[in-house]
């Protein structure tokens, strides 16, 4: 799911270099797609990847994601500040597993941080 229709039609072109047919793209806001109706339709993933613009993820994509809950959830961002933000809001149910810094500008500050929240056992 992405906001920008360029990259979702450079996603399905890499999809087919790659001979990958098992996936779907959809152009939209999270917040708007990703809902409850979309969930029924295509099932609840075990897995989301999210990779939020610098401001992170909206207050209602976080909810979503934590009615949803999936088993785990991998946090993309180039901003380690909203990142830290959006997963206290989902301390409650989950774990930070794996952090993972990925420096793909050198010459400059910026750095990808890449984050493995798993969920946590209830008792």
């Amino acid at each position: 799911m992405e906001a920008v229709p360029d990259a979702i039609d450079a996603a399905k072109a890499n999809a087919q270099l790659n001979g990958i047919s098992n996936v779907e793209f959809y152009v939209g806001d999270m917040k708007s797609v990703f809902n409850e109706s979309f969930i029924n339709q295509h099932g609840k993933p075990e897995v989301i990847i999210t990779d939020p613009p610098r401001d992170g993820m909206h207050k209602d994509v976080v909810q979503q994601i934590l009615n949803i809950m999936p088993d785990r959830i991998v946090y993309v961002s180039c901003n380690s500040a909203t990142q830290a933000r959006d997963i206290a809001l989902m301390n409650d149910f989950y774990k930070i597993e794996k952090v993972q810094p990925v420096d793909m500008f050198p010459q400059t500050h910026h750095v990808e941080n890449v984050v493995l929240l798993t969920r946590r056992q209830t008792t």
